[in-house]
């Protein structure tokens, strides 16, 4: 396993546009109230940086292996449902949804299916069940199935990325981690989204959306460049 101080010294410098843009965005905190082209900038800026995180590995890396394809694709179709949700309050909220769904089949498919871990599926199946009945009496229209879809959706893209950090037989890596610990912060930035605006308003809810939902989509960029950093630490060993 590379260690955590190999994984800082090789990838901290490659993410340090992500954070600035990060604080960027939280410096300027643009009113919600009055969405234009330059708030959504602002916000997919954090993302556009993590597209560039993937591509400073070289497009050989990427050519390699297709989970970071996967990966970076699935930032792209964020960066789009980002945009969306600037304008969800002029009808845009389901395009968003639908290209926040794509993310999650395309970083469910990165993940794989190997290993299966049922008994992880089964308390997702569980969370999520449990996540639809506190959302549906509050849903109406489209939104009473478009939910339940989006929902089983995020829950599957999480089952893959938990279930591959096997911490009791040793079977794991910093990437598996940082895997799983992104799907979960972005299952809690959508589920506090959908809570503040099917259920009732949660407080500070934009802060806990935002810094979650960034968090877990660097997360989830480092877990995809594993297999560079694996054939870096073979290199110092031999």
């Amino acid at each position: 396993m590379v260690s955590p101080v190999t994984v800082v010294k090789s990838e901290g410098p490659k993410l340090v546009p992500f954070f600035k843009a990060t604080c960027v965005y939280f410096v300027l905190w643009l009113p919600t109230s009055s969405p234009s082209w330059f708030s959504a900038l602002i916000k997919c800026l954090p993302i556009f940086c993590l597209w560039v995180f993937l591509l400073a590995h070289g497009f050989s890396f990427l050519g390699a292996h297709s989970s970071a394809r996967k990966i970076l694709a699935g930032l792209i179709f964020s960066a789009l449902g980002d945009a969306f949700l600037i304008w969800q309050e002029q009808g845009y909220f389901v395009h968003g949804l639908l290209m926040f769904a794509i993310t999650h089949i395309l970083y469910s498919s990165a993940f794989g299916m190997k290993p299966l871990n049922m008994r992880a599926g089964l308390v997702i199946a569980g969370v999520s069940s449990l996540s639809y009945l506190l959302l549906y009496p509050y849903l109406s229209g489209p939104f009473t199935y478009l939910v339940a879809v989006y929902i089983g959706l995020i829950g599957f893209m999480g089952w893959r990325a938990i279930a591959g950090l096997q911490l009791a037989n040793d079977l794991w890596t910093w990437t598996k981690l940082s895997a799983c610990l992104g799907a979960v912060l972005f299952m809690v930035s959508d589920l506090t989204i959908a809570v503040n605006k099917f259920c009732f308003p949660v407080p500070h809810s934009r802060a806990i959306i935002m810094a979650t939902y960034y968090a877990a989509q660097m997360l989830i960029a480092l877990s995809a460049v594993e297999c560079q950093d694996v054939e870096v630490a073979r290199k110092k060993r031999t």
